[in-house]
């Protein structure tokens, strides 16, 4: 019996020596492991070069995820176009020395355009801040305070007056500096048409693989907006660079190369715009009615054109419908544009109502996009215009509209048989200047943080 009560006791000062030791164990691998994963976690984050001046703290670097031994960071673009705005929130991914690579786009778009809001700027936030939603529900919450967020306006902006298009601008520069977003002294501005020409021909080249193989060759970019129209490429002969007017060359540098482009923007030949000019009308100045040859004679209607309504009609004398059109259509753009003879002999692609106006009367597939001649658009118009003298279209604008672009491309200086690539997505991805915009800015920052180490 005292054996087995020694036994007992002696057990018990084992417990009592054992489990204190025990907890200790466990705490020490408990630390071990938290450590462990502390520096698991910190490796995946890392910072690049890029600084963004003049931003909310001094100097904030840009952080990329790491995966798969790829940085992975996002951008957001807001396009503040004239009929519309819209976010761009891209995805991209990058090995050191290389050039990134889209890898997600989201889009989203909102009606009306921003320049609607320039008598109660006010309502412009309630989409700003829609649109800033998505972004915060697409990008990780870690990455919000190092993703850069720019807005550019277009034309819609370009045709209000300065004080009050610095007005709406304004506003959303205070909406974006309350959000969680990378925001520097920059990131609200009205785009001039040579940039968003720029900014198109990069995302096309981009997209096309041509920005990044050595000796491929680039295309060239048409775009046909609401308010303006461009037109980019990069001149292979000289003689383009020398007998170009001053403002239609432009130097960029971008993945530490320079490029010197042909690039102008013409305000005021959007297709919207361009049907205003067409009707007789004025930008902000309602008429009592406009007319146009254009319109069949018995045609009556209205259309709203940047928050305002006209009335519109065709003109007593409507027959011949596409001579009578193209002949008021000749005499809007007759000598408005500059005409290239190297444009013959280039690749082009062509996008916006480009697209839009073959794919509405069957040239083009409206999923797939396709290529056609220039000549193609003047057979559609001809014929939609005969239509229209009989039968009446759903849009009544498809007569001048296709008029219009077919002019407009061979004053330009494209031949009748000149091919055009149209595409709205290449490899899923919208063929829209805010690509190209993007990479551009985010490249900005890079020199400049290489500049300041």
């Amino acid at each position: 019996m005292r054996k087995t009560l020694r036994n007992s006791h002696g057990n018990m000062k084992i417990s009592k020596i054992a489990y204190p030791l025990g907890l200790f164990v466990c705490l020490f691998i408990y630390v071990a492991y938290v450590k462990w994963r502390w520096a698991f976690a910190t490796q995946r984050i890392f910072s690049i070069t890029e600084t963004a001046v003049g931003t909310r703290k001094n100097q904030q670097s840009l952080e990329k995820l790491v995966v798969a031994n790829r940085a992975v960071f996002y951008g957001i673009m807001f396009d503040a176009g004239s009929t519309g705005t819209r976010i761009h929130i891209f995805q991209f991914t990058q090995t050191a020395k290389e050039t990134p690579t889209l890898t997600h786009e989201t889009f989203k778009a909102l009606k009306p355009g921003l320049s609607a809001y320039a008598d109660d700027v006010d309502k412009s936030t309630q989409g700003i801040q829609e649109l800033l939603d998505v972004a915060k529900e697409e990008i990780p919450f870690d990455l919000w305070k190092v993703t850069p967020l720019v807005l550019k306006a277009t034309a819609g902006l370009r045709l209000l007056p300065g004080e009050k298009a610095q007005k709406l601008l304004q506003k959303v520069r205070e909406v974006f500096q309350a959000s969680p977003f990378l925001v520097g002294d920059d990131c609200v501005s009205i785009m001039n048409g040579t940039d968003e020409g720029v900014s198109a021909w990069i995302t096309v080249n981009f997209l096309t693989g041509n920005l990044n193989t050595p000796g491929k060759n680039s295309v060239g970019m048409l775009d046909l907006g609401g308010g303006s129209t461009q037109i980019t490429f990069l001149p292979k002969i000289e003689v383009t660079l020398q007998t170009s007017p001053a403002g239609y060359i432009t130097s960029f540098q971008m993945f530490n190369s320079t490029y010197k482009l042909y690039s102008y923007s013409y305000l005021g030949l959007g297709l919207m715009s361009a049907r205003l000019a067409i009707l007789g009308g004025v930008e902000g100045k309602p008429d009592k009615e406009l007319v146009s040859p254009c319109f069949p004679s018995s045609f009556n209607g209205e259309w709203e054109h940047a928050e305002i309504t006209y009335k519109i009609s065709g003109h007593k004398t409507g027959v011949h419908l596409y001579e009578l059109c193209s002949k008021r259509v000749s005499e809007i753009i007759r000598n408005k544009v500059h005409k290239t003879e190297e444009v013959k002999n280039l690749d082009f692609y062509a996008f916006s109502y480009y697209y839009d106006l073959a794919a509405n009367v069957g040239l083009i597939d409206k999923e797939k996009g396709g290529s056609l001649t220039v000549e193609d658009f003047e057979v559609a118009a001809k014929y939609v215009c005969k239509t229209m003298e009989i039968n009446p279209q759903e849009n009544p604008f498809i007569c001048m509209d296709l008029t219009y672009i077919s002019l407009l491309l061979q004053e330009f200086g494209f031949p009748k048989t000149k091919v055009l690539k149209l595409a709205r997505k290449i490899d899923d991805i919208e063929t829209s200047w805010a690509l190209g915009a993007t990479f551009h800015y985010i490249d900005s920052l890079n020199r400049q943080q290489n500049k300041v180490s």
